[in-house]
């Protein structure tokens, strides 16, 4: 005669279950975006190049494969600095650009560079990119700041339009106290910020690898310190 089954407790179905869930294939847990800042010099005439931006912010998206958040950062007028939440996708970003205007008004890096900093500290940021024209300010507390930004493994993309001399020396200054790369670009070619954007879209989200594999990435490669991210 068949014997009848053994109830099972409580305690052994517990240990049931846990000796089950350890055979399993741990899950892959995707990685979490990189984190980037585009920061635009939206003062004075500066209002053809943020609506190139605007136009062209898309390209960083498609050069990570979805793995990119970026909160855009502008200043204008006196003394107004912005910066958006981190964003997923280039339409978030792009509604969030239409319709600024810009406004007359000093440079303020030094307060952008202070607040890449406080947003390092917050939580890991992979790069800031900065796209203008201009400095009005003291290069030496600039450079500090970029140097701390360094410190911190955010490498700052510097992206210079037109050819200021003077502005030129400090945007510089900043890519190299930061362990980024800075480039200029010519308003009159509609392919040079976007592929720029996406050079440093790329860095942040895969590394020297990942910038590697663009076409033309050989000027910012040369810049870049020589470990990936």
């Amino acid at each position: 005669m068949a014997q009848p089954p053994v109830p099972t407790q409580p305690g052994n179905a517990v240990s049931a279950f846990l000796q089950k869930a350890a055979s399993l294939p741990a899950l892959r847990v995707a990685p979490s975006p990189a984190r980037l800042i585009f920061a635009v010099d939206a003062t004075a005439s500066r209002q053809p190049t943020w609506d190139r931006a605007c136009h062209v912010q898309a390209e960083m998206f498609a050069a990570t494969a979805g793995q990119l958040a970026v909160s855009l950062a502008f200043y204008r007028g006196h003394g107004e600095f912005m910066a958006t939440p981190f964003l997923s996708d280039s339409a978030a970003l792009a509604q969030r650009m239409t319709g600024v205007t810009c406004l007359g008004g000093h440079t303020q890096i030094l307060r952008l560079l202070r607040h890449a900093e406080a947003e390092a500290a917050r939580e890991r940021l992979h790069a800031l990119v900065f796209v203008g024209d201009a400095v009005e300010e003291e290069p030496d507390p600039i450079w500090r700041a970029a140097a701390r930004l360094g410190a911190r493994g955010v490498p700052a993309f510097v992206f210079q339009e037109e050819d200021d001399p003077c502005a030129t020396g400090v945007l510089r200054g900043i890519a190299k106290h930061s362990g980024g790369a800075w480039a200029p670009f010519d308003h009159r070619s509609p392919r040079a910020l976007a592929d720029l954007l996406r050079g440093a879209a790329a860095y942040a989200a895969g590394g020297r690898e990942a910038l590697a594999r663009l076409p033309g990435a050989g000027a910012l490669l040369a810049q870049l310190p020589g470990p990936p991210r």
